[in-house]
Order: structure tokens, then C-alpha cells, then sequence
């Protein structure tokens, strides 16, 4: 089976603490949003301490128009993404022309020709490698793209696959937006970059995260839940209060499903790969899977450290269970995203 041989994350520039983003927001919103003071206490029930961001915070003060947020995106998603290849590549031992499949994944910014095509100029990567852009799955799409990287390992025994995660979700931040979405998307998200290495079997597998198998559920009539509105004014964000809840209704009876299918049972699961969409998303999990108060501590801590960074935070978190350690024994990926959807990916997680 596949295996991921590599992961790294960037660390962008511009950390900022949660308190001071709480404080710009409510300068911000404070003349034409009367609620403001009573739901500034959401930037204090995150469980966030800081947040990654591509910018300094003075930018956000500023009126910067749709096309001047796009290319900033794509400007930084291209220099952010090259050092993210570049240091996987390195972790995992593999030289540019080794690679045979590129597949990038974002939902926080537009470019055509696609960001893979733009990471294959500038790092002069093979011009004959297998592109796959996939544009759309917001947080979904971590999990999504670790997926669809092994299935295109699965079909070369000799593939070295690069997955790349970019959002740059403060990027879509709406100055003059004063709805509730946008000050509560405001208390939540961030920025972040990440790359995978996945190899096939005919490669020697030195990290012991080996991959089974991956599901994805669409559920019917949730379109609402979560997305975007276009707007003139750029990517308006959408997403209901009600995701604790759906997460309550379905996930157990979803995994148990997926699980079964492979059998296994959820008290199979060592190591939990969970995106963390909020502090609220993650009681619902830790409650309706009835985990282990530590089952999710790296997953709340990338949460606490850098914020929700839409698809790419998951690989955050894959990234802490590959450095500092997991146990040994079977582990699930898992993110929600628009749709409203689920991805799951199994892993075999065994120290060499």
C-alpha cells in the first residue's frame, strides 16, 4: 500500500495573538455592527492563542479591493508553497525530478493558470507530471487531497506523489462586511501552507504511516451549512451555527460505517487526525465519538497555535503526529467541509 514518506508546514510570518485580532475586529465592526459587543466574547471561546496569518495585521485595516486580494494570494500562496515543497522534499529524501503527480488544493483564492502549474514553472519541476488542481472543498479538502494523492499511488507502485495544501483565508476577509458570518469568520480563521510526500509500494517505507483505505459522504439538503457567496466585493463566507449539531447527528453512525467496512471498530482508532474547525466542532466530536479528553491534544493544540486554516490544517496536525510521535496501531483523518460533506482517510500507523 501507499505510505506518506514526508510532511511539512509553514510558519507565516506574521503570527498574531488572538487577543490583539480581538481588538482590531471590534475597532472594526464596533460603528455598523450593533452586535459586536455582545459576540466579541466568540473570539475568547476558540480556545485560539494565535493566529497564522500572511500579512500584518495593519493590512486588514485597509480597503483592498478583490483583485488586489486575489493577487496577493496569488503571489504569496507561490513563494509559501515553493518552501513548503522544497523542505519536504528534503524530509523526505526526494529530488524534484523524482516526482511524478502534483495535486494542489485551496478554496481561499482563484488563479488560471492553476497554482500547480505556476509551482511547476517556477520550480522548473518535470513539465510531463500528472496535474491534478482541485479547487472548492474548503476544510474538506486536506483530507480529500491525501485521498486522491494514494489512489494515484495506488495506480503506480512507483509513484512519488506531492500534495500541496494553501489557504489564505484572511485573504477573503471582506472589509465593509458587517454580517454576523464575517465577525464570527473573523474570531476563526487563518492562513497556512502545507506539503505531503506520498510514495508507492515499490518504494522502502521509512516512516510507518502506511495508507488503507478513504470514504467521503455528501449529506442531501445541507448546502447552506457551509461555502461562499460570490459577491463584486470578493468571497463572501457562509456557514451555519448549526455544525455542532450535524456533527452530533451523523458522525459516530458515518465512521462506525467506514470502520466497518474494513473491520474495524472506533476503539480500533490510537491516532485521531481531526481537523479542528472550532472549539465547538471539537466538543461535538470528543462528546458524540465519546473519546478521551487527550485523543484530540493535537489537534486542539495546532488549533490553539495557528487557528483554523480551512484544508490545510488537518496536515498541521498530521505533521505533530509525525514529528512528535503516535501510537502505534490504526489511525483516521477526518474533516467536514461544503456540501455538507465528510472525508475520512484510514492509516496504519506502526513506529520502525
Amino acid at each position: 500500500m501507499p505510505f506518506i514518506a514526508a510532511v511539512s508546514k509553514i510558519d507565516l510570518p506574521y503570527r498574531a495573538d488572538q487577543q490583539e485580532v480581538k481588538e482590531q475586529a471590534r475597532a472594526m465592526f464596533a460603528a455598523n455592527f450593533p452586535q459586536v459587543d455582545r459576540l466579541i466574547y466568540a473570539f475568547d471561546n476558540t480556545e485560539i492563542i494565535t493566529r497564522n496569518f500572511c500579512k500584518p495585521l495593519s493590512y486588514y485595516k485597509e480597503e483592498h479591493t478583490f483583485e488586489e486580494r486575489n493577487a496577493d494570494y496569488i503571489e504569496t500562496t507561490l513563494a509559501y508553497s515553493v518552501q513548503a515543497v522544497q523542505e519536504c522534499l528534503a524530509k523526505a529524501g526526494v529530488t524534484e525530478s523524482e516526482l511524478t503527480d502534483i495535486i494542489f488544493v485551496s478554496t481561499s483564492g482563484l488563479a488560471t493558470p492553476s497554482m500547480d502549474a505556476l509551482i511547476i514553472n517556477k520550480m522548473r519541476l518535470n513539465p510531463h507530471i500528472n496535474r491534478t488542481p482541485i479547487w472548492g472543498l474548503g476544510c474538506g479538502g486536506g483530507v480529500s487531497g491525501m485521498a486522491k494523492a494514494n489512489t494515484a499511488a495506488q495506480a503506480n507502485p512507483n509513484a512519488v506523489v506531492l500534495l500541496v495544501s494553501a489557504e489564505l483565508c484572511s485573504l477573503t476577509l471582506i472589509r465593509n462586511d458587517y454580517s454576523k458570518s464575517n465577525f464570527i469568520g473573523s474570531s476563526l480563521f487563518s492562513d497556512g501552507i502545507a506539503a505531503c510526500i506520498i510514495k508507492g509500494n515499490n518504494h522502502v517505507d521509512d516512516t510507518g504511516v502506511q495508507y488503507l483505505a478513504s470514504g467521503s459522504k455528501l449529506y442531501y439538503d445541507s448546502l447552506e451549512v457551509m461555502g461562499w457567496d460570490f459577491q463584486d466585493t470578493g468571497f463572501k463566507v457562509l456557514f451555519s451555527k448549526d455544525i455542532p449539531t450535524f456533527i452530533n447527528n451523523n458522525i459516530k453512525v458515518d465512521i462506525t460505517a467506514f470502520l466497518s467496512k474494513h473491520q474495524l471498530q472506533l476503539s480500533d482508532i490510537k491516532n485521531f487526525i481531526f481537523h479542528p474547525g472550532g472549539k465547538k466542532v471539537l466538543d461535538a466530536y470528543t462528546t458524540a465519538l465519546e473519546l478521551e479528553p487527550q485523543a484530540l491534544t493535537f489537534t486542539r493544540g495546532v488549533m490553539a497555535d495557528y487557528g483554523n486554516m480551512s484544508s490545510c490544517t488537518v496536515l498541521y496536525v498530521l505533521e505533530k503526529f509525525m514529528s512528535a510521535g503516535f501510537n502505534d496501531g490504526y489511525g483516521l483523518m477526518l474533516a467536514m467541509g461544503p456540501g455538507f460533506s465528510s472525508e475520512m482517510v484510514l492509516l496504519k500507523m506502526e513506529n520502525n
